[in-house]
């Protein structure tokens, strides 16, 4: 438990510099990694993000002791939207693309992902209505990832 307890504060740190768990979204999927991987892909296309890349994050975690490859974060954003996004709100570089970590737990597979929300600014209704857009889609994003 300790282990795991362990592994999810790591990710969080790999998702967000505020660690705060209620800032987080997250979903619990009785797939298989590798059918749970695939379909998140679809489901992020779906709601009309480019994947941008898949990266493997348990490389550092085997110094840790952790014995697995089930572990990833898939970065997606729309391309034209990230790149207008950072040149206007320069503060949401580190944030951008947007990310969803996912590994397996036993016989599951859990989604992490930092909510865009905890980046509203009060002086930037634009900028607001995007956070609040992509918080939507992730929420949507997990609510079908957990077949709901």
């Amino acid at each position: 438990m300790i282990k795991r307890v362990t592994l999810l504060f790591s990710l969080v740190l790999l998702l967000s510099p505020l660690q705060a768990a209620d800032r987080l979204q997250m979903a619990r999927t009785p797939q298989a990694f590798p059918e749970a991987m695939l379909q998140l892909q679809e489901v992020i296309k779906q709601h009309g993000y480019t994947v941008s890349r898949v990266q493997r994050v348990d490389i550092g975690l085997t110094t840790f002791g952790y014995q697995t490859d089930k572990y990833r974060v898939v970065f997606y954003g729309k391309p034209e939207q990230i790149r207008e996004m950072a040149d206007e709100y320069p503060q949401l570089i580190p944030y951008l693309p947007l990310k969803i970590a996912i590994f397996a737990e036993a016989e599951d597979t859990l989604l992490v992902a930092s909510s865009p929300m905890q980046l509203l600014e009060t002086d930037q209704p634009e900028l607001n209505r995007v956070l609040k857009d992509w918080s939507t889609d992730l929420l949507s994003i997990m609510e079908t990832m957990r077949g709901e």
